[in-house]
């Protein structure tokens, strides 16, 4: 049977999968070596307004993500 953190958990892993989802490619992968897409290789680009707010969202959800593991980890391991 499910607890209440269990739903949370599978909760915020949806949550993570959408962030992920919504996130831009950050490069052109092996389509871009096949097709000699890509060609400035070495070029910085920085995040920008809403790419940033997801990247800077995906990072807390990951963090929470585990802090709920370990916690229902330590709940289990009790009972």
């Amino acid at each position: 049977m499910l607890g209440w953190y269990d739903w949370v958990l599978l909760g915020v892993s949806v949550i993570i999968i959408v962030l992920c989802l919504l996130q831009g490619g950050k490069s052109e992968g092996a389509s871009g070596a096949i097709t000699g897409g890509g060609l400035n290789v070495f070029v910085k680009t920085k995040e920008r307004g809403a790419e940033k707010v997801i990247s800077i969202l995906t990072l807390i959800t990951v963090a929470i993500f585990f802090l709920i593991a370990i916690l229902i980890k330590i709940l289990n391991g009790q009972g």
